[in-house]
């Protein structure tokens, strides 16, 4: 048996959080409950190691540094989470995945990205999320959000620049996958956004039950 991988990618203020409760609430109402998740973390080593990529620190963090941990929690999440609950029939939700990495250190901090694909290769194998959902807004529009929900963390608080080339670099693998990915404008109003989402949780629905 084998289940569902979806993942939710996107900038700062997305809507990435709200839109994954959503539709993991419209699978629970068609009988399908998945298992939802997140990157940095989803266990509680690479929580650890996502409280290390997040924070602020007096030293700065090395861009290899930044990359090598990234996998290495995203190893630890794989075989500890991911792989189990996919082997098990589940649906994965993931709040980010390795698209993050190459928009964030690949677009935002100029790291090859095929150094990343090296990375991924060895981490992942042949896994590939089975559906990603690109949640697109303008950078302003989604760094005002984010200011209006918390205290900036470390990534949070880079220049506008690096958000552009991570947005970028997402709009830029989805259009290389179409069959994979799907952007979704989410800087319209929230019902509207959801509206859009209907049709990929009936995709998701479909796949698992078949």
């Amino acid at each position: 048996m084998s289940g569902v991988f979806v993942t939710l990618e996107g900038p700062e203020g997305a809507g990435k959080s709200t839109n994954l409760a959503y539709i993991a609430d419209a699978l629970r109402a068609a009988g399908c409950e998945p298992l939802l998740t997140r990157e940095p973390g989803g266990t509680p080593i690479a929580e650890q190691m996502r409280g290390l990529l997040l924070a602020h620190h007096e030293e700065p963090m090395d861009d290899d540094a930044e990359l090598l941990l990234v996998f290495a929690a995203r190893a630890q999440h794989l075989n500890r989470v991911i792989r189990p609950a996919l082997a098990a029939g589940r649906v994965v939700i993931s709040d980010r995945f390795t698209d993050a990495t190459y928009a964030y250190q690949g677009g935002g901090r100029g790291i090859d990205p095929a150094r990343i694909a090296e990375l991924e290769q060895w981490t992942q194998g042949a896994l590939r999320p089975d559906l990603t959902l690109v949640l697109d807004v303008p950078v302003e529009v989604g760094m005002q959000r984010a200011r209006a929900r918390s205290a900036l963390d470390r990534f949070e608080s880079e220049q506008q620049a690096f958000f552009e080339a991570v947005r970028s670099t997402y709009l830029g693998r989805a259009a290389q996958a179409p069959e994979r990915y799907v952007v979704v404008d989410a800087s319209a109003e929230l019902e509207q956004v959801q509206l859009r989402l209907q049709p990929f949780v009936s995709q998701v629905l479909e796949r698992w039950r078949g």
